[in-house]
């Protein structure tokens, strides 16, 4: 394994970029160039080449800790998960199954979302399991539902983006999320194409834009509902596919019709010129995509933000059709794939509904076990983190760190303190897993082989290419041997293959259909796209092997009379607006050279050399009212907390906005700030706009 080069994937972000693995003279490996991966094509941003950093030692954890005395120390395996097993079977029996929750994340490997969906319902018995994915494109996964009754991230291959006639980007900035992708959009430019970005920041992508709309943070369901009344209005529906292939269109129009654009451009501060030229450039041409990312979904209206940006779609006859329709561009690395098969709080494998008795059936018959003994949905992921220390009482946790990224962290972290007991497994000593009782060190994307689903629904295979540390072990041998100690002796194997061939029957006949999905398969078809079912016949024809889905809703959508269903919605101001006492705006976001939480790019010399550390952007004019210059501190004060960063101002902002990064802890912790204001649908909290005040901190 370790004298030979490996084709893998990166473990950042939902492109999940191919990459080689090649063994280093002295050492190691390095990441060397892999063209044959058609969504990447060679192209790696810094974090993917930096990636090989974290296989160091010296970085991560390589034994078990165990608190003692209130300090983390050393551990042997046996011991720390004994203490595990102890502590989330004391909680069992003193406060019931509930008391114990389970916390995911969206970097597992579909593998170990199964496997820690079915340990919570199987082994622990409780409902409280959710993953910080709810925190990603749970907006737009409840938007493409009640749209098209699936959900998947891209309904096409990115490769479909050059070749349409207008992408409407909406609050996403590939260039420093998912460098890689930009290509794709130049690519488009090329072809004669035209960008709209839509983003309140002129940011490295609405750089590229042939029009940037900027509007107030919060506001994009007005711009969205302003956009198609003026395609009402000029006549630029497409009558003929809105008879044939949609529903619900009557009391969409009405809706649509109550945002003119004059009341539109009050709302957005987005001028009436340029709300008409996005709708010309958009309708011209015969094909057009809507691509959406966080920016219009994390807000407490999120689902219907992206239901308005569907109903454009629809409403111009794009959707079903090649080289056209509305997507997401998913952010983390498996956040597809660790919803589809049984990590969030309701649903089962294969994305069937936790609440539908033929679901549970089918699940229960492949884990041995009665649907009547699984319990119902539990908690989403902020309610979850919300309840600990009070109604849950034990935490299982498994890469995540919502000490940095959960909404009002400052309020969460509480929560963590406030538990009776709290095991945490994971690859470095995250914030959170420095407030354990039990630290688990496992294995990482280039010491394991398994699964991921990429933003385009193509499932991969990542493979392993170095053995890991001796003290080191994988989450899959963390759930067998949690389980064998519960007294299931059966049903969690450690070979990801064998968890693999499991997860292919429990999805079989559901939405996520994987069952047609080998790893021979994703080894030599360089992935494939889900819904894959395996086809039966009779005995007389040979099985024919289903090609995966690499472009969804050409003839019918998923819904139960083959319709696309328009979802009428009506504006709504944020959860919180400005007021005298908080007078300006907060969006959070990312940078180029940081990843989520930080937990792991914050370890990478070359990373932190390029991004060392928070920052608030502002606009000159709120800088001069303040008194700040370039790299003052400042103090940003919400209802829930208090940040200080450096000031970087730029012109490139809304006089009315600032921004945070959020991948640092302490006393630059953007998340601090941001409102835990829910969506009443998806559960997704409200990180991209609160209300703040500024304050300059003088030495």
């Amino acid at each position: 394994m370790e004298n030979s080069v490996t084709p893998t994937h990166c473990p950042y972000c939902a492109l999940q970029c191919g990459m080689n693995l090649t063994p280093a003279a002295g050492g190691g490996v390095t990441v060397t160039e892999r063209a044959d991966f058609p969504v990447n094509r060679g192209a790696l941003c810094a974090k993917g080449r930096t990636a090989p950093t974290l296989l160091s030692s010296a970085l991560r954890l390589t034994e078990p800790l165990v608190r003692r005395d209130g300090v983390l120390v050393p551990a042997s395996w046996e011991e720390a998960l004994d203490r595990v097993a102890e502590g989330l079977t004391r909680t069992r029996t003193e406060h019931g199954p509930d008391a114990c929750g389970v916390f995911g994340g969206g970097g597992l490997t579909n593998e170990k979302a199964y496997a820690l969906g079915k340990f919570a319902r199987v082994v622990l018995g409780t409902s409280q399991i959710d993953y910080n994915g709810r925190f990603c494109m749970s907006s737009a996964a409840a938007a493409g539902i009640r749209a098209f009754g699936l959900d998947r991230g891209l309904p096409f291959p990115m490769e479909d983006i050059p070749r349409t006639g207008c992408v409407i980007l909406v609050g996403s900035n590939p260039a420093e999320t998912m460098p890689p992708a930009l290509r794709y959009f130049t690519e488009l430019k090329e072809n004669g194409g035209t960008l709209i970005v839509i983003d309140p920041r002129r940011t490295r992508t609405a750089e590229q834009a042939d029009l940037h709309l900027a509007p107030r943070p919060g506001t994009d369901l007005a711009l969205a509902l302003g956009l198609l009344h003026l395609v009402v209005s000029q006549g630029r529906t497409d009558e003929a596919y809105i008879e044939e292939r949609t529903s619900g269109w009557e009391e969409t129009r009405a809706a649509a019709m109550a945002h003119w654009p004059e009341y539109v451009e009050r709302i957005t501060g987005v001028p009436v010129p340029q709300l008409r030229e996005a709708v010309r450039m958009f309708c011209e041409p015969s094909d057009a995509m809507v691509l959406t990312a966080r920016g219009p979904e994390q807000q407490a209206k999120g689902t219907d933000t992206v239901s308005a940006w569907i109903n454009l779609c629809l409403a111009t006859g794009r959707s079903g059709r090649p080289y056209s329709g509305y997507g997401c561009l998913t952010g983390q690395g498996n956040g597809q794939g660790g919803r589809e098969h049984g990590q969030k709080a309701d649903q089962l494998p294969g994305y069937r509904k936790l609440t539908d008795p033929a679901a549970r059936r089918h699940v229960a018959g492949v884990w041995g076990v009665d649907p009547d003994s699984l319990p119902g949905p539990g908690r989403s992921a902020y309610e979850l983190l919300d309840a600990l220390g009070t109604d849950i009482r034990s935490l299982l946790l498994m890469g995540s760190n919502p000490v940095v990224s959960a909404p009002r962290a400052a309020h969460i972290q509480q929560r963590l303190e406030s538990l009776d007991f709290l095991a945490v497994a994971d690859v470095v000593l995250s914030e959170t897993a420095a407030l354990a009782d039990v630290v688990l060190p496992v294995t990482q994307w280039a010491e394991e082989t398994g699964t991921t689903t990429n933003l385009e629904g193509r499932v991969l295979l990542r493979r392993q290419a170095v053995t890991p540390p001796d003290g080191v072990r994988s989450d899959l041998y963390v759930l067998h041997q949690l389980a064998a100690r519960a007294g299931v002796e059966k049903g969690f194997p450690v070979d990801p293959e064998e968890v693999f061939e499991e997860l292919r029957r429990a999805s079989a006949g559901g939405i996520a259909d994987y069952s047609g999905i080998t790893y021979q398969r994703l080894a030599e078809e360089n992935g494939v796209f889900w819904p894959c079912p395996t086809q039966q016949h009779d005995d007389q024809s040979p099985v024919p092997v289903h090609p995966g889905s690499p472009r969804l809703f050409l003839d019918r959508f998923a819904t139960d009379d083959g319709r696309a269903r328009f979802t009428p919605v009506t504006y709504r101001p944020i959860a919180e607006e400005p007021d005298a006492e908080y007078p300006v705006l907060l969006t959070t976001g990312r940078v180029v050279a940081q990843y989520q939480s930080g937990a792991q790019t914050r370890r990478v010399d070359e990373l932190n050399a390029a991004a060392p550390g928070p920052f608030v952007e502002l606009h000159p004019r709120l800088a001069a009212r303040l008194g700040a210059g370039e790299g003052d501190a400042i103090a940003v004060v919400s209802r829930r907390g208090r940040a200080v960063a450096p000031a970087r101002i730029t012109a490139s902002i809304r006089p009315d906005t600032v921004f945070m990064p959020f991948h640092w802890p302490g006393e630059g912790r953007a998340n601090t700030l941001t409102n835990p204001a829910l969506d009443p649908t998806s559960r997704m909290p409200e990180f991209k706009a609160c209300a703040v005040r500024l304050e300059a901190v003088r030495p």
